[in-house]
């Protein structure tokens, strides 16, 4: 899960599990496995970062466990 930030600046918390796609068109929408598009206030790139950031701490979490 990630937090982001909607056009009117209100967070959510979003599945990453969920994100088909995220382009910048000039502003960055998200597009969901269901179709659902959302568009946010954060750059492509931060996305990815947060996405990453997010992967690594349940891999790390994981293979602690195991």
């Amino acid at each position: 899960m990630i937090r982001l930030k909607k056009l009117n600046g209100k967070d959510f918390i979003l599945n990453c599990e969920l994100i088909e796609s995220v382009e910048n068109n000039p502003d960055t929408t998200i597009t969901l496995i269901s179709g659902k598009k959302i568009v946010v206030l954060e750059e492509d790139s931060e996305i990815i970062e947060k996405i990453l950031k997010y992967k690594r701490k349940i891999y790390n979490n994981f293979t602690v466990e195991q």
